[in-house]
């Protein structure tokens, strides 16, 4: 399965939460945002330097709303407020995550691409 977290394609090998099943059943999918809003305040550029952090985020968000394959959070600035981090999920096609991913192969997944094709922050 592939996620996209950001403007990186993650290849998750499994989907099976790391925690024990009564205690992620108690987990809400607006819980794991935050988790991850608090995790982005911290180290903005989680989803390029900690790539086991990211993948155990984009698993954790696939066991709670399977239809969701892609999720954003923004840090405006290196430790700032967790309220203050922008956060959006999606649903996108197979044939986009498709092309996410050829482009992410040729180096050519670029956060402005990623934006214009997904989350559409930049002004047009």
């Amino acid at each position: 399965m592939i996620f996209l977290l950001n403007d990186t394609v993650l290849t998750l090998e499994s989907i099976s939460p790391p925690l024990d099943p009564a205690r992620f059943r108690a987990l809400s999918p607006a819980f794991l945002l935050k988790l991850g809003a608090e995790a982005f305040s911290e180290r903005p550029m989680l989803h390029r330097t900690d790539p086991v952090m990211a993948k155990r985020l984009a698993s954790l968000i696939i066991a709670k709303t399977p239809e969701v394959n892609a999720a954003l959070f923004v840090a405006p600035s290196l430790n700032c407020n967790p309220d203050h981090v922008l956060t959006k999920v999606a649903s996108l096609s197979i044939d986009l995550m498709a092309d996410l991913l050829h482009r992410q192969r040729e180096n050519a997944l670029t956060t402005l691409v990623a934006d214009s094709l997904v989350w559409r922050r930049m002004a047009a």
